[in-house]
């Protein structure tokens, strides 16, 4: 499977383990995007982690603008560990419009101040 070789991925169980607090961390540090891909909604191994994955970021973008983030820089995916080319897709979708938007101010900020 081929994707973007700057791209880092972290495994977890579940999507559901992810906690919106390390997601609104890394993007207001200077990560330039994150993507959050889960199973389909109601096909989670573990009964409802992609419906509580799918509640809790719900607001996650309306913080990420108030902490000066342009919410575009977070998606949420649904897709199947048996859908190998659309996950490397998406990863190359996201990307590409990550690509576009630039570095994150908020690095550039960082790296003007240090």
């Amino acid at each position: 499977m081929q994707y973007p070789p700057h791209l880092r991925i972290i495994r977890v169980m579940c999507s559901g383990m992810v906690n919106p607090e390390l997601v609104v961390h890394a993007l207001t540090q200077g990560a330039d995007g994150v993507i959050i891909m889960g199973c389909h909604l109601g096909e989670c191994h573990y009964l409802e982690g992609n419906f509580k994955t799918d509640a809790r970021f719900e607001g996650t973008r309306v913080v990420l603008e108030n902490c000066g983030v342009d919410a575009e820089r977070f998606e949420t995916v649904w897709v199947s560990s048996a859908e190998a080319p659309k996950f490397a897709e998406n990863v190359v979708r996201f990307s590409e419009k990550i690509r576009k938007m630039g570095p994150n101010p908020l690095r550039v900020q960082k790296v003007v101040n240090a």
